[in-house]
């Protein structure tokens, strides 16, 4: 079959590795793609972002399924026009990616189907949110609605700084249009995890758990970023805290999907925080994670392409994923200066060896030669029976790989 991947991320160029390993793929192209999927097996980029012209490449290209790597494009209903054309698209519908386009939404869902979250108030108001304000114990979360490129969460230490994120969210407009309504969340002490699962609107398999690290320097210090790099399996998702959130988080989830009457037949991200009261849930993403995809399915021993069919035709109950024994650990490489000011268009150098180990995000290929074109350039996967032995491989294949102000955390896999 032919596919079409939507997408130009990292974690694009990991989705399209891994179906292009299928016997069932003969070709994916990849809108727009990145330097990592044009020189990728099976694939090619073309130059097309716009849904309604993704929709007539679909049709004049006989593409047999399209799958969706970001969340914008799902927001705007990117499955419902791939339907309406009669086109098999894996994504959920405008309806179910709300529980990612708007924070309010989707605590008010949580709310609604008793799955487990921080307290919360959602305020329209500049000066009502500041007024409840004054009556939050601090650290407080306050939260961008809308989509907001990951940059729409802020920790608030005290109540001088609460007040100014307010002031830029809602007045300044610093995510134009995506923060006049804000979320203001009690703040969850714990250890953070992800658990990716994809769903058909019956039934929810979770993947293997990661943990992500978001901020740029070791030690989880600095701004936070789009994420650093990747541990998975999570050493601190146990039996008892998967237990916890299939029975308190994500069967109340599904039950929500059915009752709401979504189409959702795509992947469903879950974004816990693990406490000592138990866990909690954080956000949905309806998309798989970046960086966190490039570690899960480097773990991921079944076929991509025939779960995704499965999920399209109603069919996970009787699906079983199947893993690798041991751990992977993603180290991403970032332009220096990033995720602040940086410059671009440095050549990237890998070694032979360990090509099929690099997933490109912010890369271009120009004349043949890779070049940086982004904040996170890529992201280095390593694999061992442990953690440790995942680490070690992973940090002896940074350095084989080399551009102009590379830059990534030393600590991946051992911070908290």
């Amino acid at each position: 079959m032919k596919v079409l991947l939507v997408g130009s991320g990292g974690r694009e160029h990991a989705l399209a590795w891994k179906m292009a390993k299928s016997n069932k793929v003969s070709k994916i192209f990849v809108a727009p793609g990145n330097g990592g999927t044009a020189i990728e097996n099976k694939c090619e980029n073309i130059n097309i972002t716009d849904i309604d012209e993704l929709v007539v490449f679909a049709k004049n290209n006989d593409i047999a399924l399209t799958v969706v790597g970001p969340e914008d494009p799902l927001t705007k209903g990117i499955t419902d026009k791939f339907k309406e054309a009669g086109l098999k698209c894996f994504g959920p519908d405008k309806n179910g990616a709300q529980l990612e386009g708007s924070k309010s939404f989707s605590k008010d869902f949580m709310k609604k189907y008793g799955v487990k979250t921080a307290e919360y108030g959602t305020f329209t108001d500049c000066n009502e949110a500041k007024a409840y304000l004054e009556s939050c114990e601090y650290p407080i979360v306050i939260k961008a609605d809308g989509l907001a490129a990951g940059k729409g969460v802020v920790i608030a230490e005290t109540k001088e700084m609460a007040l100014n994120t307010i002031d830029d969210f809602m007045v300044s407009d610093i995510f134009k249009g995506a923060g006049q309504k804000v979320v203001i969340e009690e703040f969850l002490e714990g250890v953070e995890a992800s658990i990716l699962s994809i769903c058909d609107g019956k039934t929810i398999i979770p993947f293997i758990s990661a943990k992500d690290h978001k901020q740029i320097f070791d030690g989880n210090n600095g701004p936070n970023t789009g994420g650093m790099g990747v541990v998975a399996p999570n050493p601190y998702v146990t039996e008892e805290v998967m237990k916890d959130f299939e029975e308190n988080i994500m069967t109340k989830t599904l039950n929500g999907i059915k009752e709401e009457g979504f189409d959702f037949k795509g992947i469903i991200f879950f974004g816990l925080m693990i406490t000592k009261k138990g866990t909690y849930l954080l956000e949905y993403n309806v998309r798989m994670g970046d960086p966190e995809t490039q570690s899960v399915l480097s773990l991921m021993e079944s076929d991509l392409v025939e779960i995704i069919e499965a999920a399209l035709e109603q069919r996970l109950n009787e699906v079983e994923v199947k893993w690798m024994d041991g751990a992977c650990v993603n180290v991403v490489l970032a332009s220096g200066g990033y995720p602040g000011s940086f410059e671009k268009s440095f050549e990237i150098t890998i070694d032979e060896s360990i090509k099929d180990k690099v997933f490109l995000a912010g890369a271009q290929l120009q004349d043949e030669i890779l070049r940086t074109s982004g904040g996170r350039v890529l992201s280095v996967v390593g694999l061992g029976t442990t953690v440790e032995e995942a680490r070690k491989d992973a940090y002896e294949k940074v350095e084989l790989v080399n551009f102009q102000g590379k830059y990534y955390r030393k600590d991946i896999g051992i911070a908290k």
